[in-house]
């Protein structure tokens, strides 16, 4: 499991965590859960994740004041879930340092894919992908060129 990428899911909506968690789990993510604003800073000040999943609507401290404070710190990736949706609220979300954001309600397949592509993008990936080259043969998991 020392292979595996970290995540920290933040949410205060414990069955949103554990869906999201139960998915990142089968592709072998090593998930860790925060359920406020400040529980997430300090998790995510304390510990080196691959990428934070973070809510903007939270009791305590919220998202965009969560990714302001720990940009301050870390370039950790993050990815904003909210069911803020309106453009100026996905505007906010990149201003303070979000590098995806997806809206609520989504899909939890589309969640561990945007993921793994962010992981890709900052290079922070052990996501099992073999990479062959045999006479002008390239072999991904699921493509073959």
């Amino acid at each position: 499991m020392s292979d595996s990428n970290r995540i920290l899911v933040v949410d205060d909506e414990e069955r949103i965590r554990r869906l999201i968690k139960m998915y990142l789990e089968r592709e072998d993510f090593v998930v860790e859960e925060a359920e406020n604003g400040v529980e997430a800073l300090e998790k995510a000040l304390e510990n080196d994740y691959d990428c934070i999943l973070l809510d903007i609507m939270m009791p305590e401290m919220d998202g965009i004041e969560v990714c302001e404070k720990l940009r301050e710190e870390k370039n950790t990736p993050i990815i904003m879930l909210t069911a803020k949706g309106e453009e100026s609220n996905r505007v906010q979300g990149f201003e303070v340092g979000a590098d995806d954001y997806i809206v609520k309600p989504f899909s939890p397949r589309e969640v561990v894919l945007r993921v793994k592509a962010v992981l890709r993008r900052t290079g922070q990936t052990n996501v099992k992908q073999t990479s062959m080259q045999t006479n002008n043969l390239i072999v991904l998991q699921h493509l073959s060129i």
